[in-house]
């Protein structure tokens, strides 16, 4: 018998299954971080970074903060929902160091 997916199942899994959503979700984490710090820790374009933060934002997951100085600081931070992913990113960190074999130049890289 053919189950259909489930319908919450299915967009979640579009969400986090877009490069990189992973990898951003992961490092912030870590607490509030500026664009800048969160570009610099994984190899990826400020355009696309750029969009991701802006889908995160729009799904709920993710916080852009302005800061109203000179100059204008913008940080972003997991909300709520975004939060909710810990135990869910600590699972696939612990299953991909039992699973997961990485090749020595891969692992320079990152």
């Amino acid at each position: 018998m053919n189950n259909p997916l489930c319908p919450k199942f299915e967009k979640a899994m579009s969400i986090l299954g877009q490069r990189w959503t992973g990898l951003i979700i992961h490092q912030l984490l870590n607490g509030p971080q500026r664009f800048c710090t969160v570009e610099a820790a994984m190899p990826i374009s400020a355009r696309v970074l750029s969009e991701r933060l802006k889908d995160l934002e729009q799904e709920g997951i993710v916080k852009r903060q302005v800061y109203p100085e000179t100059p204008v600081r913008i940080e972003y931070s997991l909300t709520d929902k975004g939060l909710a992913l810990a135990p869910l990113m600590k699972e696939i960190e612990k299953w991909g160091e039992n699973w997961l074999e990485i090749e020595q130049e891969e692992n320079i890289e990152l």
